[in-house]
């Protein structure tokens, strides 16, 4: 999300721009040491940058564990990397698949720690109105199975075309995902029902983003925008807790999140969801046998979550001096906040009291009817989602193989993200429509390099 509330080159755009060109130089020269940290700041991570630029930038540790850490670092990988299979196996403590299931390990989605993208590589949340789950689909809709299982059914995603034009005249189409539903197995899906997609985020760095106080993330929170600024962030809470976690910052921290992909994405439960998730329609997944209880311990479920708290940053590379001070003109980080400080860590020294640059502010915000799902998830709104981090976007295509954006993954560039954007972050959103070609690519550049 990029977010601001200035009108498109307003009087503020064209000063940041002017005083970049009075320091003696091109704004795409400007040395901007002299300007935010932020806008030449390396090592996103503090203390947890690592130098790769390789397919396996998501994928390394902290530089700062320890031996025994790194030891521990590995297990989880394993883990992560694992297929679970259907139980009983002769593979004990790695069978319970299941029985109703959208993949079989946590790389299934997360490939290198990476994002998935349409048509694969997306889930589908159902609601009703209410807020419940579906009353024969349950709150997940779950396309694969094990054998002598019937699986929820097959998705359909097709997309309509939303055209548009830069204020330059540039041509642009951005897709707008259609989604249907064929082979339901067990009845039709309830009426007034919400269908809300979603892809596997970027996992790189969410150790440090668990370890930003709480003081500091409602700091910035500004629900009923007091100081006129357009914008609104506000957090959402779980049960009286911050939440961090998910496209709607529906989950307060990796544990939680960890457990409950466990049991929605693979079927497989835990200490701390250690039900099985079937409506009263799926007899048969109710009758197939399990992997224990629960399928995944307490000490392996750990190693899973310090794996992932403890994924470090790749460093930045080089990219557009001229496209950082249109990214702060523009104001997209009014909410994609640069940089943040995280405070004391449980976990491992190395995330503590670290100074990064994650572009988030881990606050929700309303993104307009064009992002909207309708699905509230806690207190947050169906028009509002979580500030996506924007470390490693520059990185996803080298790492994934695709250019794919935003919840559902619709957006085929970074360009159709930005186009996307609405409610409190629209005037950005215009101001990147005013902008000339060349403007608009060196903000990309700078991007690219994060």
């Amino acid at each position: 999300m990029i977010a601001g509330p200035v009108r498109p080159f307003s009087n503020r755009f064209r000063v940041v721009l002017l005083a970049a060109a009075l320091v003696g130089c091109s704004a795409d020269a400007a040395p901007l040491a002299r300007g935010p940290a932020w806008q030449t700041a390396t090592a996103l991570g503090g203390a947890g940058t690592v130098r790769d630029n390789t397919r396996n930038a998501f994928s390394q540790p902290l530089p700062t564990l320890s031996m025994k850490e790194r030891r521990a670092f590995q297990v989880g990988n394993s883990l992560f990397n694992e297929n679970w299979v259907v139980a009983p196996a002769s593979a004990a403590g790695r069978d319970g698949l299941g029985p109703l299931f959208n993949a079989n390990s946590c790389s299934g989605c997360h490939f290198k720690d990476g994002r998935s993208a349409p048509p694969h590589g997306v889930l589908y949340r159902l609601s009703l109105p209410t807020g419940q789950p579906d009353p024969h689909y349950g709150g997940q809709f779950q396309d694969k199975a094990i054998p002598g299982v019937a699986p929820e059914g097959a998705v359909d995603q097709e997309h309509t075309i939303v055209p548009g034009a830069f204020d330059d005249g540039t041509p642009y189409t951005l897709l707008r995902p259609v989604v249907s539903f064929r082979n339901l197995a067990y009845g039709p899906l309830a009426e007034g029902v919400t269908v809300s997609a979603r892809v596997a985020p970027a996992l790189l760095g969410v150790g440090l983003l668990e370890s930003v106080p709480e003081a500091t993330v409602l700091a910035r929170a500004d629900e009923h925008d007091r100081d006129g600024d357009g914008i609104s962030g506000r957090p959402n809470r779980i049960g009286g807790r911050l939440g961090r976690f998910g496209w709607k910052a529906n989950q307060p921290d990796l544990y939680t999140q960890v457990a409950a992909a466990f049991q929605n994405d693979i079927g497989i439960t835990s200490p701390a969801f250690s039900d099985e998730v079937h409506t009263s329609r799926q007899v048969a997944a109710r009758a197939a046998p399990h992997g224990g209880q629960p399928e995944i311990d307490a000490h392996r479920l750990a190693r899973v979550v310090f794996y992932m708290q403890t994924l470090a940053v790749p460093e930045r590379r080089a990219g557009s001096r001229r496209g950082a001070v249109l990214f702060a003109a523009a104001r997209c980080d009014a909410c994609h906040t640069p940089t943040l400080q995280t405070g004391p860590s449980a976990t491992t020294a190395g995330l503590a009291y670290q100074t990064i640059h994650p572009y988030t502010d881990l606050l929700l915000h309303d993104m307009g009817e064009g992002l909207a799902d309708g699905r509230a998830d806690h207190e947050a709104t169906g028009r509002e989602w979580r500030t996506p981090p924007l470390w490693g976007v520059g990185l996803v295509e080298k790492i994934n193989g695709h250019t794919r954006f935003l919840h559902d993954g619709r957006a085929r560039n970074l360009i159709e993200a930005i186009l996307w954007h609405g409610g409190e972050a629209d005037a950005a959103r215009r101001a990147f429509l005013a902008m000339s070609k060349q403007e608009r690519a060196a903000l990309l550049a700078f991007l690219r390099s994060l």
